[in-house]
């Protein structure tokens, strides 16, 4: 009876420690959900240009879970690489900026000049955020902190969209939205370079 329970603990937990890296199955989950994710976004970007803000700011945030699911699941199957980190950072960046430019065009067709100006700067000043970051890295400075990271600027232009046609208040919610997009990440970029200044003062103080 002993022999027997561990033959069959035996055989079981190896097939426990290997499935998440090994399984066929979990790799074209992992690989299904990326596709998906980088599919949906130049849709949503289409579905903007054209007016439709609620599919679009619903594929907006469907693309952004799965965009974490795929992280969380890859880190899981041991599928996380140096060059795939790069590559998700550099595809968060372009569909934030292709769900942005989708609003350029949208105003632009029907003439709302200052919000064409606003989705500008806003899609400045969320690059900007990311890109300190990125430079602060490289220099050795880990940087997490910031008032408006990614998620919430996903949360905030989802909500934006989804609300644009059932808003009656004051100005439209994409105005308000972008607005709030611009004001939250300019604070955050200047926050961020002060945080760099800050980290780097003090690991020149204690060379010295």
């Amino acid at each position: 009876m002993v022999n027997d329970l561990a033959k069959l603990q035996g055989a079981w937990t190896p097939s426990v420690q290997t499935w998440p890296s090994g399984s066929p199955a979990s790799a074209s989950a992992w690989a299904g959900m990326e596709d998906t994710a980088l599919f949906a976004i130049p849709v949503a970007a289409v579905l903007v240009g054209r007016g439709e803000f609620v599919a679009a700011g619903i594929l907006v945030l469907a693309a952004s879970a799965l965009d974490m699911l795929d992280g969380a699941l890859a880190r899981a199957t041991r599928r996380a690489t140096d060059f795939g980190s790069v590559f998700d950072a550099v595809a968060d960046r372009v569909s934030e900026a292709a769900v942005l430019f989708g609003l350029l065009v949208y105003f632009g067709e029907i003439g709302r000049t200052e919000d064409q100006q606003l989705t500008f700067v806003a899609v400045v000043a969320s690059l900007l955020v990311s890109y300190i970051r990125a430079r602060a890295e490289i220099v050795g400075v880990e940087l997490r902190e910031g008032l408006l990271s990614r998620a919430p600027r996903v949360l905030l232009i989802s909500a934006g969209l989804i609300l644009e046609p059932y808003w009656d208040v004051w100005e439209s919610s994409v105005h308000i939205m972008l607005w709030v997009l611009v004001l939250m990440s300019t604070l955050t970029a200047a926050q961020r370079l002060v945080l760099v200044w800050l980290k780097t003062r003090w690991e020149t103080r204690d060379e010295a």
